[in-house]
């Protein structure tokens, strides 16, 4: 059973950053696309940035030029550094990935952004 563990979350003020890390365990063979998402009260869930097995990346616009999404495909872990953060980045940022004909979830990690 494939397990995605995400952590890095936290409260930062406005400007500062965070880097967020994923790490998928159970028997992975090789993982497609690794994506973040993210969640605000009230909204739907937005995709934030995704990266393919082949290192090609997309990026929300709200997102683009402070948000950078890699992955290490040796540890099976991708990683979102987050550079000047503002208020509205606030909300649970969620893990995904695509192995196979499956998409996994992680189970979310805060990111509150302080004005």
């Amino acid at each position: 059973q494939v397990q995605l563990v995400e952590s890095g979350g936290g409260l930062v003020q406005a400007g500062g950053s965070l880097r967020l890390s994923c790490a998928a365990s159970g028997g992975i063979f090789s993982i497609n696309a690794m994506t973040w998402y993210r969640q605000t009260p009230g909204k739907q869930r937005e995709l934030v940035a995704s990266i393919t097995s082949g290192g090609s990346t997309t990026y929300a616009d709200s997102v683009k030029g402070r948000f950078t999404i890699s992955r290490d495909n040796a540890k099976n872990t991708s990683y979102l550094q987050m550079n000047s953060l503002k208020p509205e980045d606030t909300g649970v940022y969620y893990c995904n990935c695509n192995v196979g004909l499956f998409n996994y979830w992680g189970q979310g990690t805060q990111v509150t952004v302080s004005s």
